[in-house]
């Protein structure tokens, strides 16, 4: 994070990939980061829980294979960011779900998909 002209704040992400290339043969083990961006509304408290659930699928019944709940205090009308590291156990390449939600509004789905090395 950097601040700019303005003022305002200006975020660098390098790295950020929905997809990448699995660190070995399955079984393993993966562990990437979820940068989440979360924004206060002017009217609101700026106090909230932000919940990550990795699901082996899209939908709330699929299984979970990692959670983390983390608090956050931020002014409103503002932003602030959450980073969530998963540690992720893979039997085969494919796909996890990170659900992800502040307090109990409604859950936002970002998928991740591990492919095989290449020669695999």
């Amino acid at each position: 994070m950097r601040q700019v002209e303005g003022p305002s704040t200006r975020i660098d992400l390098t790295g950020a990939f929905f997809s990448t290339v699995a660190p070995s043969e399955p079984p393993f083990v993966f562990a990437p980061h979820l940068v989440a961006l979360i924004y206060c509304e002017p009217t609101e408290s700026g106090d909230g829980v932000f919940e990550v659930v990795f699901r082996k699928g899209p939908k709330e019944e699929d299984e979970q294979v990692a959670r983390n709940v983390s608090p956050f205090r931020v002014d409103p009308g503002k932003f602030t960011y959450r980073l969530v590291r998963g540690e992720l156990e893979f039997d085969e390449y494919g796909q996890v779900f990170a659900h992800c939600r502040v307090n109990r509004d409604a859950w936002t789905i970002v998928p991740l998909t591990l492919l095989p090395r290449p020669n695999s």
